[in-house]
């Protein structure tokens, strides 16, 4: 596949007008159809027309969409959720699980590495070859898992079901890695709870541990994160507030400049200014941008469930009983736009969307960017209104406005 003359997204230059050439499923640096005239023969050529060409979103902390939810277990609900996240422009996930039973994650994460399985197998260079995307019913990429919970903060639990909260434990982790077969990538807890350093300091080579979900203080957050800790799961939210005599996770983030925080940019979540301040402070090479959808996204306004809870859900808010935001119902690539709207830069917001999500969970190796050797995935958005024009996954187009 060639795109011609696209404004494509680079890391160091932000927007540069070239050609893009995907040979076998994956970006290359030379022409995919060779230097003869008629070697070209049958290869799609797309033309950009001047718009911009960016990779493929990656979202690491989701937990549903199209009236499914990762931790419903299934593979029903895995091949809609990918199938929504595609069709969006979200070409790899990293989703979400909830705080659950052990023998529940078990399974969630069984059926994830089921999911990624199926996916190689229907994606092999012998399958982009000869049936269509349409008869592979092609989904995004399975990257990883991020277990959320349940070694979390009671106190902070937001729509996290308290029946399940347990304190940080090794053995049991390591229990669920096993059934993932290694497919963990992210995990979140609380630092100030018991047994939590013992956990970093065990495992922080093994896994990127987020804080979330907590009430620790400034001293706390940045043990944490001297120990290995390297993320921060949905800044500002579910945790203390900053302030100038206890800056809390917040100020300990800023300081350990090895931490990436995440942010959902829905509109709901967190003021503009607020989402302005964040990024000003850490800047465009450690923020993430996150979706934290729940299975209400792309879907009518009504009653729901998160992790056993039921939420409603108006519009792009989505609420426990009691009032508590419970995720949201914006997919990324909008939590995108609305950051753009909220006046980060769109070559910041893309990398935050993309390669910085990427390299968070260790995947900016394959995905995340447009470069030689990683997966040819990428989208193609209108310079006038940032609306999708194309989705291509491994040169394949499969969503085309």
């Amino acid at each position: 596949m060639t795109i011609k003359n696209a404004l494509v997204f680079t890391l160091d230059e932000g927007f540069v007008k070239k050609d893009v050439f995907i040979e076998n499923g994956y970006f290359t640096d030379k022409e995919a159809c060779g230097n003869a005239a008629d070697a070209c023969a049958g290869e799609p050529v797309i033309d950009a027309a001047g718009d911009y060409l960016i990779p493929g979103l990656v979202d690491i902390h989701f937990h549903g969409c199209a009236g499914y939810d990762f931790s419903d277990g299934t593979k029903e609900a895995l091949a809609a959720i990918g199938a929504y996240e595609l069709k969006n422009g979200i070409t790899s996930i990293c989703p979400a699980s909830m705080t659950l039973p052990e023998e529940t994650l078990a399974a969630v994460c069984e059926n994830a590495y089921a999911y990624a399985e199926d996916f190689k197998k229907e994606h092999t260079d012998a399958s982009y070859a000869g049936d269509s995307p349409e008869k592979r019913k092609t989904g995004a990429r399975l990257c990883g898992i991020h277990l959320e919970g349940p070694f979390i903060s009671m106190e902070k639990k937001g729509a996290q079901n308290p029946a399940y909260i347990r304190k940080p434990d090794a053995a049991m982790f390591a229990r669920l890695q096993k059934a993932a077969n290694g497919l963990v990538r992210l995990i979140t807890i609380a630092p100030e709870t018991e047994g939590a350093e013992a956990f970093i300091r065990e495992l922080s080579g093994q896994v990127h541990i987020s804080i979330g979900h907590t009430c620790c203080d400034y001293d706390t957050a940045r043990a944490a994160f001297s120990l290995g800790a390297d993320h921060v799961t949905h800044f500002y939210n579910a945790m203390p507030p900053f302030s100038h005599r206890a800056p809390g996770v917040f100020g300990a983030a800023f300081d350990a400049k090895h931490v990436m925080p995440e942010l959902i940019c829905d509109g709901i979540h967190i003021d503009p200014s607020a989402v302005r301040v964040v990024f000003s402070l850490f800047g465009k090479e450690r923020m993430i941008l996150i979706s934290d959808s729940m299975m209400a996204t792309g879907m009518e306004d009504g009653t729901y469930a998160l992790g056993g809870l039921p939420v409603t859900v108006h519009g792009n808010l989505a609420t426990l009983e009691d009032g508590t935001i419970a995720g949201s119902a914006t997919n990324l690539m909008d939590c995108m736009r609305t950051a753009v709207s909220m006046g980060i830069p769109l070559e910041t917001a893309v990398r935050c969307a993309s390669y910085n999500p990427a390299k968070a969970i260790g995947t900016d190796d394959v995905c995340g960017s447009i470069g030689a050797g990683k997966y040819g995935d990428c989208v193609l958005l209108s310079k006038e209104d940032l609306s999708t024009r194309a989705v291509i996954l491994g040169g394949e187009v499969v969503e085309r406005a």
